[in-house]
């Protein structure tokens, strides 16, 4: 199997469950409070690594006792963490409401995982030229990400960015991307058009190709996925489920996906396999806490 190198950030997650979502200066009774491991790097790196690829993950963690906490609970999902890098910032932390409705809403300290600089990526430099496909996301500093894309592009890697939360980016990244999944508020950011449906997101996706992404899978929530790598364009269905939480959802969906697409799946298979194992995400709360093992992934599928 393909190496998969993760390039991310690392939080720990304070979530409640709360009736409704408060208004501002509203003060709400919730429910449950759980405490866990999260951070979209570190999500899409675990949720990898359950479904059975091999992983290393890349992040910064304050000296502290959610660093040394987060350090132990990826060693013990089998990452590799050789290249946990270490900060004398706060570790990041995120604050979490779930509502009956099953939908959330997230403060970020970032801590850090802002301290990730481009020394960092060339001191990490060795494990980016040995992946054979690395994932990143935007909770850390573009620089960093700039550079880590760039090394790994020139090496031959697969670059795959989820480009979320989302930030303004430079023209240069693009060339690197070879496979980009946005959603669609994303992807009207990055193209500058409205995406609404599907011709939408088609006449947007064109203006990043023209910028030399290689592939795109735009995540479309309820609605499905849509493929776009220079075939016809196609959609592959979402799971109907019944949600209790959406945390973690498109993390769990990018990790599946390089986990396929490293066994040699087609983009296809990969978005299908994806969908399955966000699907079965959101049944359950928390972000990590949540995701599914490869086992429950194809028994879900029918294998």
């Amino acid at each position: 199997m393909k190496k998969i190198l993760v390039l991310g950030s690392s939080n720990t997650d304070m979530t409640v469950k709360t009736p409704v979502m408060p208004v501002p200066g509203e003060t709400v009774l919730g429910g449950d409070f759980t405490m866990s491991p999260g951070g979209k790097g570190a999500n899409q790196a675990v949720a990898a690594r359950r479904l059975g690829g091999d992983v290393s993950f890349i992040c910064k963690l304050g000296r502290d006792v959610f660093g040394e906490n987060a350090l132990k609970h990826y060693r013990a999902e089998g990452l590799g963490t050789d290249g946990v890098l270490r900060s004398d910032l706060p570790s990041g932390v995120a604050l979490i409401t779930v509502d009956n409705a099953a939908e959330n809403c997230i403060v970020v300290a970032s801590g850090a995982n802002l301290d990730i600089t481009p020394a960092d990526i060339a001191a990490s430099s060795d494990a980016l030229r040995a992946c054979d496909i690395l994932l990143m996301q935007l909770e850390i500093p573009v620089p960093a990400v700039l550079q880590a894309a760039r090394i790994a592009h020139e090496a031959g890697a697969t670059v795959v960015l989820n480009p979320a939360p989302y930030a303004a980016l430079p023209e240069e990244i693009f060339s690197y991307i070879d496979l980009f999944i946005p959603n669609e508020t994303e992807l009207s950011a990055f193209s500058g058009l409205p995406v609404g449906d599907v011709p939408s997101a088609v006449r947007a996706a064109e203006v990043l190709f023209a910028k030399g992404v290689g592939k795109m899978i735009v995540t479309m929530g309820s609605k499905g996925s849509l493929l776009l790598d220079g075939g016809a364009p196609r959609t592959v269905s979402a799971f109907r489920v019944d949600a209790v939480d959406t945390t973690g959802a498109g993390d769990t969906y990018c990790g599946a996906l390089c986990v396929a697409l490293a066994e040699g799946r087609t983009l296809d298979e990969a978005a299908r396999f994806a969908s399955a194992a966000s699907a079965l995400s959101v049944t359950r709360m928390g972000a990590q806490t949540a995701m599914p093992t490869r086992q429950e992934a194809e028994s879900f599928l029918g294998k």
